[in-house]
Protein backbone atom coordinates (compact mmCIF):
# COMPACT_ATOMS: atom_id res chain seq x y z
CA UNK A 1 0.00 0.00 0.00
CA UNK A 2 1.43 3.45 -0.74
CA UNK A 3 2.54 5.48 2.04
CA UNK A 4 2.28 8.97 2.45
CA UNK A 5 5.67 10.95 1.54
CA UNK A 6 5.95 12.26 4.73
CA UNK A 7 6.00 8.74 5.81
CA UNK A 8 8.21 7.11 3.63
CA UNK A 9 10.69 10.48 4.78
CA UNK A 10 10.51 9.71 8.43
CA UNK A 11 11.18 6.20 7.38
CA UNK A 12 14.63 7.12 6.39
CA UNK A 13 15.19 9.72 9.67
CA UNK A 14 14.85 12.61 7.61
CA UNK A 15 13.50 15.65 9.24
CA UNK A 16 9.99 17.24 8.21
CA UNK A 17 11.67 20.29 8.38
CA UNK A 18 14.52 19.04 5.23
CA UNK A 19 11.03 17.65 2.80
CA UNK A 20 9.60 19.79 0.74
CA UNK A 21 5.86 17.39 -0.78
CA UNK A 22 5.05 17.87 -4.72
CA UNK A 23 1.52 16.24 -3.10
CA UNK A 24 1.09 13.23 -1.77
CA UNK A 25 3.29 10.88 -3.64
CA UNK A 26 6.66 12.64 -3.90
CA UNK A 27 9.03 15.05 -2.89
CA UNK A 28 12.25 17.09 -3.09
CA UNK A 29 14.44 17.04 -0.22
CA UNK A 30 16.50 19.76 1.31
CA UNK A 31 20.19 19.63 1.05
CA UNK A 32 20.97 20.08 4.65
CA UNK A 33 19.09 16.46 4.96
CA UNK A 34 22.63 15.42 4.14
CA UNK A 35 24.58 16.61 6.86
CA UNK A 36 24.55 13.56 9.16
CA UNK A 37 27.63 11.84 9.30
CA UNK A 38 26.40 8.41 8.07
CA UNK A 39 27.39 6.20 5.44
CA UNK A 40 25.88 2.45 4.57
CA UNK A 41 26.98 -0.08 2.09
CA UNK A 42 26.36 0.93 -1.42
CA UNK A 43 25.67 -1.71 -4.06
CA UNK A 44 25.54 -0.67 -7.88
CA UNK A 45 23.56 -2.64 -10.55
CA UNK A 46 24.80 -3.04 -13.86
CA UNK A 47 24.24 -5.37 -16.73
CA UNK A 48 25.34 -7.68 -19.60
CA UNK A 49 24.79 -6.36 -23.00
CA UNK A 50 20.99 -6.05 -23.22
CA UNK A 51 18.46 -7.58 -25.91
CA UNK A 52 16.53 -4.59 -27.68
CA UNK A 53 14.02 -4.80 -24.93
CA UNK A 54 17.06 -3.90 -22.37
CA UNK A 55 17.85 -6.59 -19.13
CA UNK A 56 15.67 -5.27 -16.15
CA UNK A 57 18.47 -3.57 -14.63
CA UNK A 58 15.59 -1.22 -13.15
CA UNK A 59 13.63 -3.98 -12.11
CA UNK A 60 15.82 -5.83 -10.65
CA UNK A 61 17.43 -3.02 -8.75
CA UNK A 62 13.58 -2.48 -7.45
CA UNK A 63 13.01 -6.38 -7.00
CA UNK A 64 16.07 -6.51 -5.11
CA UNK A 65 15.56 -3.72 -2.64
CA UNK A 66 12.65 -4.86 -1.65
CA UNK A 67 14.17 -8.16 -1.15
CA UNK A 68 16.85 -6.58 1.32
CA UNK A 69 13.76 -5.07 3.19
CA UNK A 70 11.87 -8.85 3.50
CA UNK A 71 15.14 -10.09 5.14
CA UNK A 72 15.16 -7.16 7.44
CA UNK A 73 17.51 -4.62 6.25
CA UNK A 74 17.35 -0.99 6.07
CA UNK A 75 17.69 -0.40 2.49
CA UNK A 76 17.19 2.98 -0.10
CA UNK A 77 17.25 3.32 -4.08
CA UNK A 78 19.07 5.89 -5.78
CA UNK A 79 18.04 5.75 -9.30
CA UNK A 80 17.98 7.90 -12.60
CA UNK A 81 15.00 9.73 -13.55
CA UNK A 82 13.42 8.48 -17.39
CA UNK A 83 13.74 10.75 -20.05
CA UNK A 84 11.13 11.05 -22.29
CA UNK A 85 12.67 10.35 -25.89
CA UNK A 86 12.55 6.75 -24.71
CA UNK A 87 9.67 6.78 -23.40
CA UNK A 88 7.86 8.28 -26.24
CA UNK A 89 10.58 6.06 -28.44
CA UNK A 90 11.44 2.32 -28.12
CA UNK A 91 11.84 1.39 -24.95
CA UNK A 92 9.11 2.79 -23.24
CA UNK A 93 9.24 3.86 -19.75
CA UNK A 94 12.61 3.17 -17.35
CA UNK A 95 10.48 2.96 -13.65
CA UNK A 96 10.89 -1.16 -13.47
CA UNK A 97 8.24 -3.25 -14.02
CA UNK A 98 5.42 -5.55 -12.88
CA UNK A 99 5.59 -5.85 -8.86
CA UNK A 100 9.17 -4.03 -8.29
CA UNK A 101 8.18 -0.07 -9.85
CA UNK A 102 8.97 2.89 -8.33
CA UNK A 103 5.54 5.09 -7.75
CA UNK A 104 4.16 7.17 -8.84
CA UNK A 105 5.45 5.42 -12.20
CA UNK A 106 3.65 7.48 -15.26
CA UNK A 107 4.22 10.82 -13.41
CA UNK A 108 8.24 10.04 -13.17
CA UNK A 109 7.96 8.57 -16.35
CA UNK A 110 7.17 11.79 -18.23
CA UNK A 111 7.16 15.68 -16.32
CA UNK A 112 8.02 14.15 -12.58
CA UNK A 113 8.98 17.48 -10.32
CA UNK A 114 9.92 19.32 -13.84
CA UNK A 115 13.92 18.38 -13.66
CA UNK A 116 14.54 17.70 -17.12
CA UNK A 117 12.67 20.90 -17.88
CA UNK A 118 14.61 22.51 -15.83
CA UNK A 119 17.74 21.50 -17.35
CA UNK A 120 16.12 22.56 -21.19
CA UNK A 121 15.40 25.81 -20.37
CA UNK A 122 18.69 26.31 -18.50
CA UNK A 123 20.44 24.93 -21.28
CA UNK A 124 19.24 26.77 -24.36
CA UNK A 125 19.39 30.08 -22.61
CA UNK A 126 23.08 29.90 -22.75
CA UNK A 127 22.34 28.59 -26.32
CA UNK A 128 20.32 31.56 -26.78
CA UNK A 129 22.51 34.37 -25.09
CA UNK A 130 25.36 32.66 -27.00
CA UNK A 131 23.56 33.63 -30.30
CA UNK A 132 22.46 37.22 -28.59
CA UNK A 133 26.08 38.23 -28.40
CA UNK A 134 26.90 37.27 -31.48
CA UNK A 135 23.87 39.56 -32.72
CA UNK A 136 25.22 42.61 -30.96
CA UNK A 137 29.34 41.82 -31.97
CA UNK A 138 29.52 41.68 -27.95
CA UNK A 139 31.69 38.33 -27.87
CA UNK A 140 35.08 36.91 -29.15
CA UNK A 141 33.62 33.80 -30.21
CA UNK A 142 34.36 32.79 -33.71
CA UNK A 143 30.86 31.78 -35.02
CA UNK A 144 32.61 29.00 -37.29
CA UNK A 145 33.80 27.66 -33.39
CA UNK A 146 30.49 27.19 -31.70
CA UNK A 147 30.36 24.21 -29.68
CA UNK A 148 27.24 24.65 -27.51
CA UNK A 149 24.01 23.45 -29.36
CA UNK A 150 20.46 23.07 -28.25
CA UNK A 151 18.60 20.41 -26.31
CA UNK A 152 15.36 18.78 -26.40
CA UNK A 153 14.06 15.99 -24.40
CA UNK A 154 12.71 14.59 -26.94
CA UNK A 155 13.90 11.87 -30.31
CA UNK A 156 14.15 13.66 -33.19
CA UNK A 157 16.34 12.87 -35.99
CA UNK A 158 15.35 16.21 -37.80
CA UNK A 159 17.02 18.23 -35.22
CA UNK A 160 20.34 16.19 -35.29
CA UNK A 161 21.56 19.20 -37.91
CA UNK A 162 20.31 22.79 -38.28
CA UNK A 163 21.14 26.11 -39.49
CA UNK A 164 20.18 29.38 -37.14
CA UNK A 165 20.08 33.11 -37.63
CA UNK A 166 18.31 32.84 -41.15
CA UNK A 167 16.16 35.51 -42.32
CA UNK A 168 18.27 38.38 -41.51
CA UNK A 169 18.04 37.97 -37.84
CA UNK A 170 21.29 37.10 -36.47
CA UNK A 171 24.60 35.31 -38.13
CA UNK A 172 23.47 32.39 -40.13
CA UNK A 173 25.62 29.36 -38.70
CA UNK A 174 25.46 25.43 -38.75
CA UNK A 175 24.16 24.16 -35.49
CA UNK A 176 22.28 21.41 -34.28
CA UNK A 177 20.17 19.91 -31.17
CA UNK A 178 21.06 16.70 -28.80
CA UNK A 179 18.64 15.24 -26.17
CA UNK A 180 18.73 16.40 -22.78
CA UNK A 181 19.98 13.56 -20.94
CA UNK A 182 23.15 14.45 -23.12
CA UNK A 183 23.49 18.17 -21.93
CA UNK A 184 26.53 18.85 -19.96
CA UNK A 185 24.14 20.86 -17.83
CA UNK A 186 22.66 17.02 -17.14
CA UNK A 187 26.12 15.93 -16.20
CA UNK A 188 26.56 18.51 -13.98
CA UNK A 189 23.75 18.56 -11.85
CA UNK A 190 24.84 14.66 -11.43
CA UNK A 191 28.26 15.24 -10.40
CA UNK A 192 27.76 18.93 -8.69
CA UNK A 193 27.96 18.28 -4.70
CA UNK A 194 26.69 22.00 -4.16
CA UNK A 195 25.13 25.32 -5.23
CA UNK A 196 28.81 26.38 -5.37
CA UNK A 197 30.44 23.49 -7.08
CA UNK A 198 27.39 23.72 -9.47
CA UNK A 199 28.37 27.15 -10.70
CA UNK A 200 31.33 26.76 -10.49
CA UNK A 201 31.13 24.26 -13.15
CA UNK A 202 28.79 25.85 -15.23
CA UNK A 203 30.93 28.91 -15.34
CA UNK A 204 34.05 26.53 -16.56
CA UNK A 205 31.58 24.84 -19.61
CA UNK A 206 33.27 25.50 -22.87
CA UNK A 207 31.02 26.95 -25.33
CA UNK A 208 33.13 27.30 -28.50
CA UNK A 209 36.80 29.28 -29.37
CA UNK A 210 37.93 32.71 -31.02
CA UNK A 211 39.54 32.55 -33.77
CA UNK A 212 42.70 31.82 -32.38
CA UNK A 213 41.33 28.88 -30.70
CA UNK A 214 41.61 29.80 -27.33
CA UNK A 215 38.51 28.80 -25.65
CA UNK A 216 35.19 30.65 -24.45
CA UNK A 217 33.94 29.93 -21.19
CA UNK A 218 30.29 30.46 -20.30
CA UNK A 219 30.71 32.62 -17.54
CA UNK A 220 31.45 35.30 -20.37
CA UNK A 221 27.89 35.15 -21.72
CA UNK A 222 27.21 36.34 -18.32
CA UNK A 223 24.02 33.98 -17.56
CA UNK A 224 25.43 31.85 -15.34
CA UNK A 225 23.00 33.16 -12.29
CA UNK A 226 20.33 33.13 -14.22
CA UNK A 227 20.65 29.67 -14.84
CA UNK A 228 21.22 29.05 -11.11
CA UNK A 229 17.59 30.42 -10.51
CA UNK A 230 16.37 28.26 -13.07
CA UNK A 231 18.33 24.90 -11.64
CA UNK A 232 17.71 25.84 -7.63
CA UNK A 233 14.75 23.43 -7.50
CA UNK A 234 16.23 21.04 -10.03
CA UNK A 235 19.07 20.09 -8.00
CA UNK A 236 17.00 18.98 -5.37
CA UNK A 237 16.98 14.92 -4.94
CA UNK A 238 13.06 13.55 -5.78
CA UNK A 239 11.92 11.11 -2.82
CA UNK A 240 9.29 8.48 -3.86
CA UNK A 241 8.95 5.02 -2.64
CA UNK A 242 8.77 1.24 -4.64
CA UNK A 243 5.37 -0.44 -4.36
CA UNK A 244 6.25 -2.13 -1.62
CA UNK A 245 7.70 0.81 0.25
CA UNK A 246 11.21 1.16 -0.33
CA UNK A 247 12.22 4.84 -0.37
CA UNK A 248 13.75 5.55 -3.87
CA UNK A 249 16.06 9.20 -4.75
CA UNK A 250 15.47 9.42 -8.52
CA UNK A 251 17.49 12.26 -9.95
CA UNK A 252 19.32 13.13 -12.86
CA UNK A 253 19.14 10.98 -16.11
CA UNK A 254 22.29 10.95 -18.06
CA UNK A 255 22.39 8.31 -21.16
CA UNK A 256 25.15 5.67 -20.41
CA UNK A 257 25.41 5.63 -23.87
CA UNK A 258 26.52 8.93 -24.60
CA UNK A 259 27.11 10.11 -21.14
CA UNK A 260 28.30 9.31 -17.98
CA UNK A 261 24.69 7.07 -17.24
CA UNK A 262 24.64 7.54 -13.57
CA UNK A 263 21.96 8.89 -10.82
CA UNK A 264 22.99 12.33 -9.18
CA UNK A 265 26.30 11.95 -6.80
CA UNK A 266 23.95 14.01 -4.23
CA UNK A 267 20.86 10.86 -4.75
CA UNK A 268 23.65 8.85 -3.85
CA UNK A 269 24.96 10.36 -0.77
CA UNK A 270 21.30 10.96 0.32
CA UNK A 271 20.49 7.50 0.07
CA UNK A 272 24.22 6.32 1.62
CA UNK A 273 23.28 8.89 4.44
CA UNK A 274 19.95 7.46 5.58
CA UNK A 275 20.01 3.95 5.14
CA UNK A 276 22.60 0.80 6.24
CA UNK A 277 22.22 -0.05 2.17
CA UNK A 278 22.06 2.10 -0.94
CA UNK A 279 21.55 0.03 -4.30
CA UNK A 280 22.36 2.61 -7.26
CA UNK A 281 22.23 1.19 -10.86
CA UNK A 282 24.48 2.19 -14.13
CA UNK A 283 23.20 2.60 -17.22
CA UNK A 284 23.30 0.08 -20.00
CA UNK A 285 26.01 -2.78 -19.79
CA UNK A 286 29.09 -2.89 -17.20
CA UNK A 287 31.03 -1.61 -20.83
CA UNK A 288 29.66 1.22 -20.46
CA UNK A 289 27.41 2.56 -17.27
CA UNK A 290 29.82 0.55 -15.12
CA UNK A 291 33.09 1.54 -16.05
CA UNK A 292 31.51 5.43 -16.18
CA UNK A 293 30.62 4.77 -12.50
CA UNK A 294 33.32 3.69 -11.27
CA UNK A 295 35.98 6.20 -13.41
CA UNK A 296 33.64 8.82 -13.38
CA UNK A 297 31.42 8.95 -10.82
CA UNK A 298 33.33 7.45 -8.55
CA UNK A 299 36.47 9.34 -8.91
CA UNK A 300 34.11 12.28 -8.00
CA UNK A 301 32.34 11.52 -5.04
CA UNK A 302 34.91 9.96 -3.33
CA UNK A 303 33.23 6.53 -2.67
CA UNK A 304 33.03 3.10 -4.10
CA UNK A 305 30.53 0.26 -4.15
CA UNK A 306 30.75 -2.22 -1.68
CA UNK A 307 30.03 -4.84 -4.20
CA UNK A 308 28.23 -5.26 -8.59
CA UNK A 309 24.99 -6.85 -9.15
CA UNK A 310 25.69 -8.42 -12.81
CA UNK A 311 22.08 -8.60 -14.50
CA UNK A 312 21.32 -11.17 -17.18
CA UNK A 313 18.68 -12.74 -19.13
CA UNK A 314 18.50 -16.23 -20.37
CA UNK A 315 16.82 -14.50 -23.51
CA UNK A 316 20.15 -12.00 -23.79
CA UNK A 317 22.77 -15.13 -23.82
CA UNK A 318 20.21 -16.70 -26.51
CA UNK A 319 21.17 -13.62 -28.86
CA UNK A 320 24.82 -13.71 -27.98
CA UNK A 321 24.65 -17.51 -28.75
CA UNK A 322 23.18 -16.85 -32.25
CA UNK A 323 19.37 -17.07 -31.95
CA UNK A 324 17.14 -14.54 -33.51
CA UNK A 325 15.07 -12.43 -31.51
CA UNK A 326 11.93 -14.25 -32.57
CA UNK A 327 13.66 -17.49 -30.92
CA UNK A 328 14.58 -16.65 -27.43
CA UNK A 329 11.86 -18.00 -26.44
CA UNK A 330 12.29 -21.34 -27.04
CA UNK A 331 14.44 -23.53 -24.88
CA UNK A 332 17.50 -24.08 -26.28
CA UNK A 333 20.61 -24.39 -23.37
CA UNK A 334 23.54 -24.77 -26.63
CA UNK A 335 23.12 -21.62 -27.18
CA UNK A 336 22.97 -20.31 -23.69
CA UNK A 337 26.35 -22.43 -23.32
CA UNK A 338 27.73 -20.05 -27.05
CA UNK A 339 26.27 -16.63 -25.55
CA UNK A 340 28.44 -16.56 -22.34
CA UNK A 341 31.51 -15.65 -23.51
CA UNK A 342 29.62 -12.16 -23.60
CA UNK A 343 28.68 -12.90 -19.68
CA UNK A 344 32.08 -13.90 -19.24
CA UNK A 345 33.48 -10.66 -20.84
CA UNK A 346 31.49 -8.50 -18.23
CA UNK A 347 32.51 -10.62 -15.54
CA UNK A 348 35.83 -9.81 -16.16
CA UNK A 349 35.66 -6.00 -16.59
CA UNK A 350 34.24 -5.88 -13.42
CA UNK A 351 36.86 -7.78 -11.58
CA UNK A 352 39.56 -5.05 -12.86
CA UNK A 353 38.02 -3.10 -10.56
CA UNK A 354 38.38 -5.76 -7.15
CA UNK A 355 34.90 -5.51 -5.37
CA UNK A 356 32.74 -8.58 -4.76
CA UNK A 357 30.76 -9.42 -7.94
CA UNK A 358 26.91 -11.28 -8.09
CA UNK A 359 25.15 -12.33 -11.08
CA UNK A 360 21.39 -11.83 -10.64
CA UNK A 361 19.48 -13.69 -13.43
CA UNK A 362 16.15 -11.89 -14.17
CA UNK A 363 13.83 -14.68 -14.24
CA UNK A 364 11.23 -14.59 -17.65
CA UNK A 365 8.36 -17.28 -17.25
CA UNK A 366 10.11 -19.47 -20.56
CA UNK A 367 13.36 -19.86 -18.78
CA UNK A 368 14.80 -23.58 -18.07
CA UNK A 369 16.06 -25.20 -14.75
CA UNK A 370 18.44 -26.38 -17.20
CA UNK A 371 19.58 -23.23 -18.79
CA UNK A 372 20.04 -21.45 -15.31
CA UNK A 373 22.33 -24.43 -14.14
CA UNK A 374 24.20 -23.37 -17.58
CA UNK A 375 24.44 -19.33 -16.20
CA UNK A 376 25.66 -20.93 -12.41
CA UNK A 377 28.42 -23.24 -13.51
CA UNK A 378 29.97 -20.51 -15.61
CA UNK A 379 29.45 -18.46 -12.31
CA UNK A 380 31.19 -20.80 -10.57
CA UNK A 381 33.71 -21.04 -12.38
CA UNK A 382 35.10 -17.48 -11.89
CA UNK A 383 33.85 -17.43 -8.13
CA UNK A 384 30.77 -15.54 -8.16
CA UNK A 385 27.22 -16.25 -6.56
CA UNK A 386 24.63 -16.60 -9.12
CA UNK A 387 20.49 -16.03 -7.81
CA UNK A 388 17.07 -16.30 -9.66
CA UNK A 389 15.67 -12.44 -9.52
CA UNK A 390 11.35 -12.89 -9.40
CA UNK A 391 11.25 -8.68 -9.58
CA UNK A 392 8.83 -8.94 -12.38
CA UNK A 393 5.98 -11.45 -10.99
CA UNK A 394 6.54 -12.05 -7.07
CA UNK A 395 8.48 -8.29 -6.12
CA UNK A 396 10.70 -8.30 -3.31
CA UNK A 397 9.39 -12.02 -2.48
CA UNK A 398 11.43 -13.52 -5.88
CA UNK A 399 14.47 -11.71 -4.29
CA UNK A 400 15.08 -12.99 -1.32
CA UNK A 401 17.50 -15.35 -2.35
CA UNK A 402 19.35 -12.86 -4.48
CA UNK A 403 19.26 -9.83 -1.08
CA UNK A 404 21.29 -12.51 1.13
CA UNK A 405 23.78 -13.38 -1.59
CA UNK A 406 24.24 -9.68 -1.92
CA UNK A 407 24.52 -8.34 1.83
CA UNK A 408 27.01 -11.32 2.27
CA UNK A 409 29.26 -9.88 -0.46
CA UNK A 410 29.13 -6.68 0.82
CA UNK A 411 30.66 -7.74 4.20
CA UNK A 412 33.57 -8.81 2.03
CA UNK A 413 37.14 -6.37 2.17
CA UNK A 414 37.26 -5.41 -0.78
CA UNK A 415 40.75 -3.43 -2.15
CA UNK A 416 41.18 0.92 -2.06
CA UNK A 417 39.06 2.00 -5.03
CA UNK A 418 41.90 2.78 -7.83
CA UNK A 419 40.36 4.20 -11.34
CA UNK A 420 41.13 2.16 -14.40
CA UNK A 421 43.66 4.99 -15.59
CA UNK A 422 45.03 8.17 -13.94
CA UNK A 423 44.04 11.99 -15.42
CA UNK A 424 47.83 13.09 -16.21
CA UNK A 425 48.28 10.48 -18.78
CA UNK A 426 48.06 11.69 -22.53
CA UNK A 427 44.17 11.28 -23.66
CA UNK A 428 45.33 8.54 -26.48
CA UNK A 429 46.45 6.59 -23.89
CA UNK A 430 43.47 6.65 -21.82
CA UNK A 431 41.67 5.81 -24.53
CA UNK A 432 43.88 2.80 -25.15
CA UNK A 433 43.56 1.64 -21.45
CA UNK A 434 39.27 1.60 -21.81
CA UNK A 435 39.15 -0.27 -25.05
CA UNK A 436 41.77 -2.43 -24.10
CA UNK A 437 40.86 -3.41 -20.27
CA UNK A 438 36.91 -3.31 -20.95
CA UNK A 439 36.10 -3.85 -24.83
CA UNK A 440 38.42 -6.26 -25.28
CA UNK A 441 39.98 -4.30 -28.06
CA UNK A 442 43.24 -4.53 -29.80
CA UNK A 443 43.47 -0.37 -29.47
CA UNK A 444 41.66 2.94 -31.03
CA UNK A 445 41.92 4.57 -34.23
CA UNK A 446 41.69 8.47 -34.09
CA UNK A 447 40.30 9.84 -36.97
CA UNK A 448 42.03 13.03 -38.73
CA UNK A 449 38.91 15.44 -38.21
CA UNK A 450 39.50 13.91 -34.12
CA UNK A 451 42.85 14.37 -33.85
CA UNK A 452 42.32 17.97 -35.09
CA UNK A 453 39.73 18.40 -32.79
CA UNK A 454 41.73 17.02 -30.10
CA UNK A 455 44.77 19.61 -30.66
CA UNK A 456 42.08 22.17 -29.65
CA UNK A 457 40.36 21.28 -27.18
CA UNK A 458 43.75 20.13 -25.12
CA UNK A 459 44.39 24.19 -25.39
CA UNK A 460 41.08 23.94 -23.59
CA UNK A 461 41.94 21.78 -21.17
CA UNK A 462 41.24 18.14 -22.10
CA UNK A 463 44.23 17.12 -21.64
CA UNK A 464 43.97 16.04 -18.08
CA UNK A 465 39.83 15.39 -17.59
CA UNK A 466 37.96 11.89 -17.30
CA UNK A 467 36.94 10.20 -20.31
CA UNK A 468 33.38 9.23 -21.13
CA UNK A 469 32.91 7.07 -24.65
CA UNK A 470 29.92 7.46 -26.62
CA UNK A 471 29.42 3.87 -27.79
CA UNK A 472 26.56 1.58 -29.12
CA UNK A 473 25.31 -0.13 -26.30
CA UNK A 474 23.82 -2.99 -28.40
CA UNK A 475 27.84 -4.46 -28.80
CA UNK A 476 30.80 -4.43 -26.27
CA UNK A 477 32.67 -3.35 -29.69
CA UNK A 478 31.70 -0.30 -31.58
CA UNK A 479 29.92 -2.01 -33.98
CA UNK A 480 25.95 -2.72 -33.06
CA UNK A 481 26.23 -6.15 -34.92
CA UNK A 482 28.77 -7.54 -33.37
CA UNK A 483 27.23 -9.53 -30.67
CA UNK A 484 28.77 -12.32 -27.99
CA UNK A 485 32.57 -10.85 -27.38
CA UNK A 486 33.38 -9.51 -30.03
CA UNK A 487 37.44 -9.82 -30.73
CA UNK A 488 39.91 -8.71 -32.97
CA UNK A 489 38.99 -5.28 -33.78
CA UNK A 490 39.94 -1.91 -32.96
CA UNK A 491 37.35 1.18 -31.96
CA UNK A 492 36.84 4.09 -33.85
CA UNK A 493 37.28 7.77 -32.46
CA UNK A 494 35.33 10.04 -35.17
CA UNK A 495 35.05 12.80 -32.78
CA UNK A 496 35.49 14.61 -29.28
CA UNK A 497 33.37 16.62 -27.23
CA UNK A 498 34.92 18.88 -24.17
CA UNK A 499 32.61 19.14 -21.45
CA UNK A 500 34.63 20.86 -19.11
CA UNK A 501 32.18 22.29 -16.27
CA UNK A 502 31.47 18.01 -15.82
CA UNK A 503 34.89 17.20 -15.71
CA UNK A 504 35.10 14.87 -18.76
CA UNK A 505 36.19 14.44 -22.61
CA UNK A 506 33.22 13.13 -24.77
CA UNK A 507 35.17 10.61 -27.40
CA UNK A 508 32.34 9.55 -29.77
CA UNK A 509 33.05 6.29 -31.45
CA UNK A 510 31.42 4.35 -34.22
CA UNK A 511 28.10 5.67 -35.41
CA UNK A 512 26.62 7.08 -32.59
CA UNK A 513 24.48 9.90 -31.99
CA UNK A 514 23.93 12.18 -29.35
CA UNK A 515 20.32 12.81 -30.63
CA UNK A 516 18.26 9.30 -30.66
CA UNK A 517 15.93 9.09 -33.38
CA UNK A 518 12.35 7.54 -33.35
CA UNK A 519 11.69 3.85 -34.74
CA UNK A 520 9.17 3.16 -37.27
CA UNK A 521 6.22 2.33 -34.70
CA UNK A 522 7.18 4.16 -31.61
CA UNK A 523 5.49 4.05 -28.22
CA UNK A 524 3.48 7.26 -28.78
CA UNK A 525 1.45 5.61 -31.14
CA UNK A 526 0.24 3.58 -28.02
CA UNK A 527 -0.31 5.81 -25.24
CA UNK A 528 -3.50 8.09 -24.28
CA UNK A 529 -5.28 10.04 -21.78
CA UNK A 530 -8.63 8.23 -20.25
CA UNK A 531 -12.10 9.93 -19.69
CA UNK A 532 -11.49 9.54 -15.79
CA UNK A 533 -7.71 11.14 -16.35
CA UNK A 534 -5.60 7.88 -16.42
CA UNK A 535 -3.11 7.43 -18.76
CA UNK A 536 -2.73 4.42 -20.62
CA UNK A 537 -0.62 2.71 -23.23
CA UNK A 538 2.84 3.33 -21.37
CA UNK A 539 4.86 0.85 -21.72
CA UNK A 540 6.98 -0.03 -18.04
CA UNK A 541 3.84 1.02 -16.26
Amino acid sequence: MELPILKIANRLGIDESHVEPYGRDKAKISLDALNTGKSGKLILVSAITPTPAGEGKTTTSIGLAQGMQIIGKKVCLALRQPSMGPVFGRKGGATGGGKSTVQPSTEINLQFTGDFHAITAAHNLLAAAIDNKLYFRMTRLDPRRITWKRVIDMNDRSLRNIVVGCQGNGLPRESGFDITVASEIMAILCLAESYEDLRSRLDNIVVGFDAENKPVFAKEIGVTGSMMAILKEAFKPNLVQSVEGVPAFIHGGPFANIAQGCNSLIATKMALTHADYAITEAGFAFDLGGEKFFDIQCRNAGFAPDAVVLVATIRALKMHGGKGLKELTDPDTEAVRRGLENLEAHIESAKKFKRPIVVALNRFPTDTEEEFAVVRDCCARYGVPAAYAGSFAEGGAGCVDLAKLVCEACQEKSEPYKALYPLDIPVKEKLETIAREIYGADGVVISPKALKKLEMLNAAGAENLMICMAKTQNSISDDPAKLGRPRNFKITIRDFEIALGAGFLVALTGEIMRMPALPKAPCAETIDLAPDGTITGMLGC
